[in-house]
C-alpha cells in the first residue's frame, strides 16, 4: 500500500491510494452506453444552456397578492399562485416527450421575493448593504462556485450574475428590484427576523450564523424538499375530480368548528384552476407548434401532445405516457411554490408500474419506446435549478437539487418490491447519466440477484448512482421515531429517501386500474430536513480551544469559558456545551421562521397530495400530513473533530508530546503553511510551506500520526461512538415547532467546502481553509490505511439505526471492480457492509488522474460526472472547494 499522506509544496500532484498505485495511461471507465438520439440531442442542449432568471413568476405573484390586501392568507396565496401559473410564457422545445418547466427558460428559475427578497438585490441597492450586515450572509462569501457547465458566474455584457450561478437580462433588473422592494419588511425571512429577535440569547445565534458554525436558515431559505412526493390523488382522480372533492368538503364543513377547513379547501381549488390554465396553455403552444411545423410526424407529436395535455388538464392518465406526464407536472407543481431542493419521486418506478405493465400487455409500449421516456425524464429533472443564495446553491447544493429515485425495497406485505420497470430506469440511468434524477437502491435481502447485479453495472459507469442504502436500518429509524405518530412496520415499509440521503416516511395508497388495486408507496410527511441546518463540529472546537472566540474574525461567538482546559474531559464537556448552546438557539429562531412560513407562505400544491391534508382539511404547516416529526439537527464534519479529539488526548494528555498552548500556537500559524484561501487549494494533499514550517514540523507530524478513524482502531473508534450516542440522544431535548423532538441528521452535502474554508488549522493535522471529511463516516483522505473493510468496522462503531441517516463516500478505481467477477466482488464488499449494520454506501468508480485532467481542462470533460454526497453532479459545475476534496479521497484498487 502506497500512502501519500504527507503535506506537500505547491505544484505537486499528489493522490492518496490504498493498494497499488495505478500505472500507465489514465484508465476510463469500463461501461460506456448512450442515449436514444431524441434524449441525445435533449442533453447537448441542455450542455449548450445556461442557468436563467425569470420574473414571470414573481411579478404576476406578487401583483394578485397586492390586490387581495385584506382577504384571508391562505385563500390569498392561493390567488397569487394561481396568477403565477396563469401567467407563465408556455414553451415546448422540439423533440420534447415530456413538456412544461419551471419558466420559460430551459435551465429556468425565478426568485421568490416573499421568502427572502433582500439576498439577490443588486449590491449598490440600500436593501442588500443592509443585509450583508447580517450574519445569515456569511456562507456566501467563504463559497465556491463550478467556472464551468451552465453557472453564470459573471456578469457579461447584457447579463447580470445573481447568487454566483443564475443569469438575468439586464433590463429586467429594475423590475426584479421593484417586485422585491415590495415585500420588504413583509417577506418571511423579515418578519421571522422581526420575532426571532425575541428569543434569549438571540445575539449569539447572529455570531453563530456570522461565524459559518451554522450554515443556513431553513425557515425562509429551503422550507419544503428533502421529502418524497405523493402522486396518489391526481394518478387516481385526476384534477377536476380533486376539485369536486373541494367542493363537497366545503359543503361538510362550512359554517362548522373548524373553519379554518373551508378556507383550505378554496385555496386548494383555486391553486388547482392555475394549475389547469397553465397546462391548457402549453397545449395551445403545442397546437401553435403544430401549425407552424412542416416536416409531418413532428406536426403530429405535437398534436399529440396538445391531445395529451386537454386530457390531463381535467381527467386522470389514460396510459403510461399520460401517467409520466401528469406526474412531472406536479412535481414541477410543487417547486413553483416554494424555494425547494431535494423534492424526491421517490419510488416512482413503482408508482407508475401498474400504467406500465398494462400498456406492456396491450401491446401499446414496448422497451425501447420506455427507455426513451425515461430518458427524456432525466433530462427534464437534470434541467431544474433552484434559486437562492450562492452559499446555498453552491455552498449546500453545488448547484444541484436532490431528486431522489429509489427503487428496490419491500411491498406492503413484505415481498420483494424490485421489478421490470425499476430494470428499466436502472438501464435508462446508464444510457441517459445525467445528475438527475439520482437512485438509491434500497437494498434488502428479499432483492433477486439480478436486480442487485444491474445495480452493480450502473454504478460502475462511474455516475456515483445508485447509492446503496440498508432497508432494515431505515425502516427501524422510522419505527422508532414515528411510533407515536402510528407508524407500523407495514407503513415503514412505503419510506423512500427524501432529498439526497434523509430518511422520509411513506404510506401505502389503493391505485384503483381497471377495478384492481393497486398499492403503491408515496410520501406522508412534509420536509423531512428542516431544523438546524449544518453544524460545524471543527469550527465548535476550535471556539471551545480559544475560548469561544471565531480566530477567523476575532468575533466572540460563546460566552467566555474561562476554562484552563487542563484536562481532555474539560475540553469534551465545554464542546458538549457549546453545541447544545447552538441547538437550542437555532431551535427556537428556527421553530419562528417557520411558524411565520406557514402563516404568509403555506404550502398549497404539496399538501393537497401529502396524505392525510386533503381528507383533514389542514396544510402541511398545520400538520395536515400523517407524519409530522420531521425536524432535525443536522452536522458536518464529524470525523474531523473526532480525530482531533483523538490527537488531543493522545499528544497532549496522555504521552504530553506538547502543552495545549504550544498546539493552540501551531493551529494559528497554521503548522507554517499558507492557509488554503490564500493558495486556492483546499487538500490536504497540495499546500505550500511558509519560512516558519520547521518550526511547527514535529507537532503537526504528531498530529497527522494520531490514531485517525477509518483503521479499525478502538482508540479513535470509541471516541466516535461517544460521539454519536451523545448527539442522538442530546436532540431528543430539544422540540420542534409541533412539540415533537428532534432527531440527528448526518449529511454533509456541499458544506465540508464552506465550512472548512472558514476553519483554522484542527488538532488533527488538517490546514486552515482546506476542506473537511465528506459525509458522516467517510474517512478524512488519506488516512484510511487498512483497507476498505477496517473502514467499515469503523463506520459500524455504533448503531446507524439511530440517526436519520448516515453516508459513506468511497472511490474506486475503474480496474478493481472490473468485469463479471469484479461486480461479483463489488456486490460483496458492499453487502458485507450492509449487513453489519451500515445505512449507506455510495461510489466514485474513477481514475483521481482523470478528475485532475478534467479540473486542468474543462471544456473537454463536459459530461463527466462525480459523486459529492448523496447526489451526482456534472465535474465542471462544482467548486474548487469540491472538486480538491474529491481528487484527496483514498483511491482504493482493491476491493
Amino acid at each position: 500500500m502506497q500512502n501519500t499522506n504527507s503535506t506537500t509544496e505547491t505544484n505537486s500532484r499528489a493522490y492518496n491510494y490504498y493498494g497499488q498505485k495505478p500505472k500507465g495511461d489514465i484508465e476510463s471507465r469500463e461501461v460506456n452506453k448512450n442515449p436514444t438520439p431524441r434524449a441525445n440531442n435533449a442533453r447537448q442542449l441542455y450542455f449548450d444552456t445556461k442557468s436563467s432568471v425569470s420574473i414571470e413568476f414573481p411579478y404576476w405573484y406578487t401583483r394578485r397578492w397586492e390586490a387581495l390586501e385584506g382577504e384571508v392568507t391562505i385563500v390569498r396565496r392561493a390567488e397569487a399562485l394561481k396568477a403565477g401559473f396563469e401567467h407563465m410564457t408556455p414553451v415546448i422545445f422540439p423533440g420534447e416527450l415530456l413538456v412544461m418547466g419551471k419558466a420559460q427558460y430551459l435551465r429556468g428559475s425565478y426568485p421568490l421575493p416573499w421568502l427572502s427578497e433582500a439576498f439577490f438585490m443588486a449590491k449598490e441597492d440600500e436593501l442588500y448593504t443592509q443585509a450583508l450586515e447580517a450574519g445569515k450572509v456569511s456562507a456566501d462569501q467563504v463559497t465556491t462556485m463550478g467556472q464551468g457547465g451552465g453557472n453564470v458566474t459573471q456578469s457579461a455584457g447584457n447579463v447580470i450574475s445573481i447568487a454566483g450561478k443564475f443569469g438575468l437580462r439586464k433590463e429586467e433588473m429594475p423590475m426584479l428590484l421593484k417586485v422585491a422592494k415590495k415585500w420588504h419588511n413583509k417577506s418571511v425571512d423579515d418578519v421571522g427576523h422581526k420575532y426571532e429577535q425575541m428569543v434569549p440569547n438571540y445575539k449569539e445565534k447572529e455570531e453563530i450564523m456570522r461565524a459559518v458554525i451554522c450554515m443556513f436558515d431553513s425557515g425562509y431559505t429551503l422550507p419544503q424538499g428533502r421529502e418524497v412526493m405523493n402522486y396518489f390523488y391526481p394518478l387516481q382522480y385526476g384534477i377536476e375530480e380533486i376539485k369536486n372533492i373541494c367542493n363537497e368538503r366545503i359543503n361538510e364543513v362550512a359554517g362548522y368548528p373548524g373553519m379554518d377547513r373551508v378556507y383550505f379547501y378554496k385555496a386548494v381549488r383555486t391553486t388547482l384552476e392555475g394549475i389547469q390554465a397553465w397546462i391548457r396553455n402549453h397545449a395551445e403552444e403545442a397546437r401553435n407548434m403544430a401549425s407552424l411545423e412542416e416536416i409531418e410526424h413532428r406536426k403530429n407529436e405535437y398534436l399529440e401532445i396538445a391531445q395529451r395535455l386537454d386530457r390531463l388538464s381535467t381527467n386522470p392518465p389514460s396510459d403510461f405516457h399520460d401517467a409520466l406526464q401528469l406526474v412531472w407536472i406536479f412535481h414541477v407543481a410543487v417547486l413553483n411554490e416554494d424555494a425547494i431542493s431535494g423534492l424526491s419521486p421517490g419510488r416512482l418506478g413503482q408508482v407508475l408500474y401498474p400504467f406500465w405493465k398494462r400498456d406492456m400487455e396491450r401491446g401499446v409500449l414496448d422497451r425501447e419506446k420506455t427507455i426513451e421516456l425515461l430518458e427524456y425524464m432525466r433530462i427534464k429533472f437534470t434541467e431544474l435549478d433552484c434559486f437562492a443564495s450562492m452559499g446555498v446553491v453552491g455552498g449546500v447544493l453545488s448547484g444541484n437539487t436532490f431528486n431522489n429515485l429509489c427503487i428496490g425495497g419491500l411491498t406492503k406485505d413484505g415481498a420483494n418490491a424490485a421489478n421490470e420497470l425499476e430494470m428499466l430506469i436502472l438501464e435508462s440511468g446508464m444510457t441517459c447519466d445525467t445528475p438527475q434524477p439520482t437512485l438509491s437502491l434500497l437494498y434488502d435481502e428479499k432483492l433477486p440477484e439480478e436486480f442487485l447485479l444491474k445495480g452493480i453495472e450502473c454504478t460502475k459507469i462511474g455516475t456515483g448512482y445508485p447509492a446503496w442504502v440498508s432497508n432494515r436500518v431505515a425502516m427501524e429509524f422510522l419505527m422508532t421515531n414515528y411510533k407515536d405518530e402510528g407508524m407500523a412496520l407495514e407503513e415503514a415499509r412505503a419510506w423512500s429517501i427524501g432529498g439526497c440521503l434523509e430518511t422520509s416516511p411513506g404510506s401505502w395508497m389503493p391505485l384503483d386500474l381497471d377495478g384492481e388495486i393497486h398499492w403503491i408507496p408515496g410520501g406522508s410527511a412534509p420536509a423531512t430536513s428542516v431544523g438546524v441546518h449544518f453544524l460545524s463540529l471543527p469550527k465548535i472546537l476550535e471556539a471551545v480551544l480559544f475560548d469561544g472566540k471565531d480566530m477567523r474574525t476575532g468575533r466572540q461567538v460563546y460566552p467566555s469559558h474561562g476554562s484552563k482546559l487542563d484536562t481532555y474531559d474539560q475540553i469534551w464537556n465545554t464542546f458538549k456545551d457549546y453545541f447544545s448552546r447552538s441547538v437550542e438557539v437555532l431551535t427556537l429562531t428556527n421553530n419562528i421562521q417557520h411558524d411565520i412560513w406557514g402563516k404568509i407562505s403555506p404550502s398549497l400544491v404539496n399538501s393537497m397530495l401529502k396524505p392525510d391534508c386533503l381528507e383533514i382539511g389542514k396544510d402541511i404547516s398545520n400538520q395536515g400530513s400523517r407524519y409530522n416529526r420531521t425536524f432535525n439537527v443536522e452536522i458536518c464534519g464529524g470525523v474531523n473533530l473526532v480525530n482531533s479529539l483523538a490527537s488531543l488526548m493522545k499528544n497532549v494528555f496522555e504521552e504530553k508530546h506538547f502543552t495545549l498552548d504550544e498546539l493552540k500556537a501551531a493551529l494559528r500559524e497554521n503548522f507554517g503553511y499558507k492557509s488554503a484561501l490564500e493558495t486556492g487549494s483546499y487538500s490536504l494533499t497540495e499546500q505550500v510551506k511558509t519560512e516558519e514550517y520547521r518550526k511547527w514540523l514535529k507537532i503537526h507530524k504528531l498530529c497527522l500520526d494520531a490514531p485517525k478513524y477509518g483503521n479499525d482502531d478502538n482508540y479513535v473508534d470509541s471516541i466516535f461512538r461517544e460521539w454519536q450516542e451523545w448527539f442522538s440522544e442530546m436532540c431528543l431535548d430539544y422540540k420542534s415547532i409541533y412539540d415533537k423532538p428532534l432527531y440527528s441528521c448526518q449529511i454533509s452535502v456541499s458544506t465540508h467546502g464552506p465550512m472548512g474554508a472558514v476553519t483554522v488549522a484542527t488538532p488533527d493535522g488538517r490546514l486552515c481553509g482546506t476542506t473537511f471529511a465528506d459525509g458522516s463516516v467517510s474517512a478524512y483522505p488519506g488516512t484510511d490505511n487498512n483497507g476498505p473493510y477496517a473502514l467499515f468496522n469503523s463506520a459500524t462503531c455504533y448503531n446507524h439505526a439511530l440517526s436519520q441517516n448516515s453516508q459513506l463516500n468511497m472511490k474506486i478505481h475503474p480496474s478493481a471492480v472490473k468485469g463479471r467477477e469484479g461486480s461479483r466482488k463489488f456486490l460483496e464488499m458492499i453487502r458485507a457492509y450492509l449487513r453489519k449494520g451500515a445505512f449507506h454506501v455510495q461510489f466514485n468508480i474513477v481514475d483521481s488522474r482523470m478528475l485532475r485532467e478534467a479540473q486542468n481542462n474543462p471544456d473537454e470533460y463536459r459530461g463527466l460526472m462525480v459523486r459529492v454526497a448523496g447526489f451526482t453532479q456534472y465535474w465542471v459545475e462544482l467548486g474548487k472547494q469540491i472538486q480538491d476534496e474529491v481528487i484527496a479521497r483514498t483511491e482504493y484498487e482493491e476491493v
